[in-house]
């Protein structure tokens, strides 16, 4: 029996606003090549097709709804009616009936447990993170209704996916989903897509000089990713070491960034450069010399496998789930959430070769042995085919002729 998966996400490269639009794309591109039909219905972006055939994957752009919104919350709403409208003509006049629906988090939930009940087609949910712990706690109205959308995607959804140990504990926790409800898939990375080019030297140019060392940021520029926390060891790091830090991302602290570093008078030491394209980010890995990771909050870490796959020394907080990925002075170097602490950690990196040598080795081989897409694809194509099967074996709930 052949099967075939719709995959719903508000963001795929082109459109690329976190991790999600590399998740979604990886996992649906390893799926395709193992035989699953792969059909992923995304937002359009300038210059991207509205259909195309993307490595094996059929990638369908919907109108991302250009007409004003009053809010955030209220623009999702309607961009998830065009998103329906568009699924529903297509499983209508192309696709016939799918096998699954794969909806990743809240900003798709409405479309997806629609056109589960339309369709009558099992639903599965990836929940990468959760309203309580982006924000540290639910405060108000707004975020309300983000954690009820996330807590009702899990509830009609037939089997979750979380990305970590950690993760399925707050989605068990925060939403109120059984654990034995969840499987827990972590994230993958393409290790071959993180080896050195010829033109480092040319590359490094660009963001550092010879006799300076590298300290690499990459991610959302917001409070629970710790960049403020970063920005302010950069002047205890810097009365040990020489070095240039380059902050890579966006986000609402990036105006708060620039005006911080000249307020700590190193903002020549600081190259912050908004969001860079794939394929210089992949070699900026790299030519670092450490990769910092300050998170307070990170149901993952997909950050951390990718500088392990490039064999550059992490420093990190190791919350949430960067510390299933690596160890403290067996794969990284961990650090308390502080700007003392920090300092501390890329000190010891950067003068300490030895150390550096270690901690790099162990991070690449436990990456290149453990989160491989091809493994990260077949924990999935289990899910699903788990799924089909107690699905097949419901008389009560089967598409209406």
């Amino acid at each position: 029996m052949s099967l075939s998966v719709v995959m719903l996400s508000w963001e795929f490269p082109p459109r690329i606003v976190g991790g999600l639009a590399a998740h979604v794309h990886d996992l649906s591109v390893e799926l395709s090549r193992g035989g699953v039909e792969v059909h992923v219905l995304t937002l359009d972006f300038p210059g991207a097709a509205e259909r195309e055939k993307v490595d094996g994957v059929n990638v369908y752009r919907v109108d991302s709804y250009k007409y004003p919104a009053p809010d955030f919350a209220s623009w999702i709403a309607m961009m998830n009616v065009n998103l329906l409208d568009y699924a529903c003509g297509l499983l209508k006049d192309v696709l016939q009936k799918p096998s699954i629906v794969h909806a990743h988090d809240w900003l798709v939930a409405y479309a997806g447990i629609a056109l589960k009940h339309l369709f009558r087609v099992p639903l599965v949910a990836t929940i990468h993170s959760t309203e309580y712990g982006r924000r540290g706690g639910i405060h108000d109205d707004y975020q309300r209704m983000i954690a009820s959308t996330e807590a009702w995607l899990s509830r009609e959804a037939w089997r979750v996916i979380c990305c970590s140990r950690y993760m399925a504990e707050e989605v068990n926790r925060v939403l109120g989903t059984p654990l034995d409800k969840i499987d827990v898939i972590p994230n993958g990375v393409y290790i071959e897509n993180f080896q050195p080019r010829s033109n480092r030297a040319e590359l490094r140019s660009r963001f550092a000089l010879p006799y300076e060392k590298l300290v690499l940021f990459v991610g959302r520029l917001v409070h629970e990713k710790g960049v403020h926390l970063l920005v302010e060891a950069i002047p205890r790091i810097l009365q040990s070491i020489d070095a240039k830090f380059v902050i890579v991302g966006e986000g609402y602290l990036k105006e708060w960034v620039n005006r911080r570093v000249v307020e700590l008078g190193v903002s020549h030491k600081v190259y912050v450069t908004g969001f860079l394209d794939v394929e210089t980010l992949r070699n900026l890995y790299t030519v670092a010399d450490v990769l910092v990771m300050p998170s307070l909050y990170e149901p993952f870490g997909i950050v951390a496998l990718e500088a392990a796959a490039s064999r550059l020394p992490i420093v990190s907080t190791c919350v949430g789930g960067i510390g299933e990925i690596v160890s403290h002075m067996e794969s990284c170097v961990s650090v308390y959430p502080s700007p003392d602490s920090i300092a501390w950690g890329v000190v010891q990196v950067l003068s300490n070769p030895g150390l550096a040598e270690h901690v790099k080795n162990n991070a690449y081989e436990r990456v290149k042995n453990t989160y491989t897409w091809g493994r990260i694809a077949d924990l999935t194509l289990g899910v699903y085919h788990r799924i089909l099967k107690e699905y097949r074996s419901i008389e009560d709930w089967k598409p209406r002729l």
